[in-house]
């Protein structure tokens, strides 16, 4: 089990994660440590995606639900409350992560061993290392510069 720090992804960044992978109405987003929930509400409600959120923390997965059930979406989000290391990730189009580096590294091959192909990883601010990405963008959200990295499997 690895404790990542919970620092929400900014709404402009998500956006952006979300329209790099091009996300399309009924495919299935996870997010992987998926905190408040926002990725996937963002995914639901604007791209049409189903989604499946992945979080450790018991205090975050109620948070999560709460923003989900506020949104009236809790038959197009399921919140898993778990070690995503354990979780079968298989049925992802779209993957979206805000870990640190050395989670990604540790992660990668759970990613290559269970995402079919032309399944779609894009990552906030953190490389998958031993991945080269098929595109990288900056983006400012008014406060400060994030990096946004693309991947297909």
């Amino acid at each position: 089990m690895i404790l990542v720090p919970y620092v929400p992804t900014p709404y402009e960044v998500i956006k952006v994660m979300l329209e790099m992978a091009e996300v399309k109405p009924g495919e299935l987003v996870f997010d992987l440590g998926c905190g408040d929930g926002r990725v996937l509400i963002t995914a639901v409600k604007e791209f049409g995606a189903n989604a499946v959120g992945i979080e450790l923390r018991r205090d975050l997965v109620e948070k999560c639900l709460k923003n989900v059930l506020a949104e009236g979406l809790e038959d197009r989000i399921l919140i898993i409350e778990g070690d995503f290391f354990k979780v079968n990730i298989s049925p992802a189009d779209v993957v979206t992560l805000y870990l640190l580096t050395s989670v990604n590294e540790k992660l990668r091959p759970k990613l290559e061993r269970e995402l079919k192909r032309g399944a779609r990883v894009v990552s906030h601010d953190f490389e998958v290392m031993g991945w080269k990405p098929i595109a990288v963008k900056d983006v400012n959200d008014g406060y400060r510069n994030h990096k946004v990295y693309l991947y297909k499997v």
